[in-house]
């Protein structure tokens, strides 16, 4: 590290769990590239100062978690139209007039479904959650030509304003549903994206869904919670005889998305997959 030391960092409440700087650190290290990554705790009345502050300062890029992936917008000199499609973004890259947002999630997860064989084309899928995550998710899942998007949520209404906007865009593809009526679901096997922060360290004795008789309906259970390495909702998902995976992997492809954006590279898959390995060790699995 010296006075040309480029910094990018993570900005979220919380962040002590995060992976990320591991992923882009190893990742400056194994593409011999002077950049360091360092992790931000920001409460939301903070946010603003915390981006001004960020351009100021000359940081090269941030990545944004929860609960700020929509929050941070109006805050951008510029944005991707994807992620103002979406209405969420997880990256910023510095440019002349200050930082343009991306949505890096949506290259994540179809990255890590694409690897794990779960098929969105032409299927019907439950998405769990509304929130900034889900926003991405449920454009992904359109986009990949689903042909029903059942979107349970605890709060209907929050459900139904991502449910519009997103058949705005492709037509009438996605419906919003109470998640307490589950049972309301045509009988049949879906994957399952569970989206929401139930079950996310320390609190992993949850599930966003308790009543085992939601599992019946899953074929894959999609977590994008990578700690603890296997959530509740895995456990039921496998109790019920369907595929489970954690969200180690969308953490790494949309980690590894934005760091082709601040650098201007392609990283290797053999690379990508030796940081896999690292992160895997790291939670124990």
């Amino acid at each position: 590290m010296d006075a040309k030391t480029k910094l990018c960092c993570l900005i979220g409440n919380p962040v002590e769990h995060s992976l990320s700087p591991m992923i882009h650190n190893m990742l400056s290290e194994r593409m011999n590239i002077n950049m360091i990554y360092t992790a931000f705790r920001v409460e939301s009345g903070m946010l603003e100062d915390a981006v001004k502050g960020a351009w100021a300062l000359g940081i090269n890029g941030l990545n944004v978690t929860v609960p700020h992936k929509c929050a941070v917008i109006p805050y951008l000199a510029d944005i991707d139209p994807l992620a103002a499609k979406i209405g969420a973004v997880n990256t910023l890259v510095r440019s002349e007039s200050g930082f343009k947002g991306y949505n890096t999630d949506i290259t994540g997860l179809g990255r890590q479904l694409d690897e794990e064989n779960v098929t969105i084309n032409d299927n019907s899928v439950i998405i769990l959650g509304a929130g900034g995550a889900s926003r991405a998710i449920t454009f992904l899942c359109a986009q990949k030509g689903a042909r029903k998007i059942w979107l349970l949520n605890r709060s209907l209404s929050k459900a139904e304003t991502l449910a519009r906007e997103v058949n705005g865009y492709f037509g009438e593809v996605v419906t919003a549903l109470p998640i307490e009526n589950f049972s309301d679901l045509p009988k049949g096997k879906y994957p399952v994206i569970q989206t929401t922060s139930v079950g996310l360290f320390p609190d992993t004795g949850c599930a966003p869904i308790e009543n085992d008789d939601f599992y019946e309906y899953v074929s894959d259970g999609v977590d994008i919670i990578f700690n603890p390495s296997e959530t509740k909702f895995m456990k039921k998902c496998r109790k019920h005889g369907a595929r489970a995976h954690n969200g180690l992997k969308m953490l790494l492809y949309q980690g590894i998305a934005a760091y082709e954006l601040w650098n201007n590279v392609h990283v290797p898959q053999e690379t990508a997959r030796e940081i896999l390995d690292m992160m895997e060790r790291e939670i124990g699995i």
